[in-house]
């Protein structure tokens, strides 16, 4: 008896344990915040820059594109810049080619007109 009441909780924390795991891993979508937060440094080059994007800027969307890794939230981060681009209007031609020019890839246009729920 003294071992089976030994091993209970073990199995209980285990399957505790991957249960949560498991939930935080399907779970996991990139916010908004975080996204805005990346790109912050990129605003005043996408609404009027030229040339290559600031450092900064590119730190950023590495970031991003690191952090957005999975469907979901890949999803989430262009609907993000989808409703962010409302408000600070960049150019389509460098918001298109940012990514390029920092040496990433998103796996979505950043575009007012792309459908987000086809980016997979």
């Amino acid at each position: 008896m003294k071992a089976s009441t030994k091993v209970a909780p073990l199995i209980a924390i285990t399957i505790g344990s991957m249960f949560l795991l498991f939930i935080s891993s399907s779970d996991a979508v990139i916010t908004c915040s975080t996204v805005i937060q990346d790109l912050a440094p990129c605003v005043s080059y996408l609404r009027s820059g030229s040339g290559m994007p600031p450092p900064a800027c590119c730190s950023g969307a590495k970031a991003l594109a690191t952090a957005a890794s999975t469907t979901a939230d890949k999803q989430a981060a262009c609907k993000c810049l989808k409703s962010a681009s409302q408000s600070i209007t960049p150019n389509p031609g460098l918001a298109k080619s940012l990514p390029g020019n920092c040496g990433i890839s998103l796996g979505f246009t950043i575009s007012p007109s792309v459908d987000c729920t086809k980016i997979n």
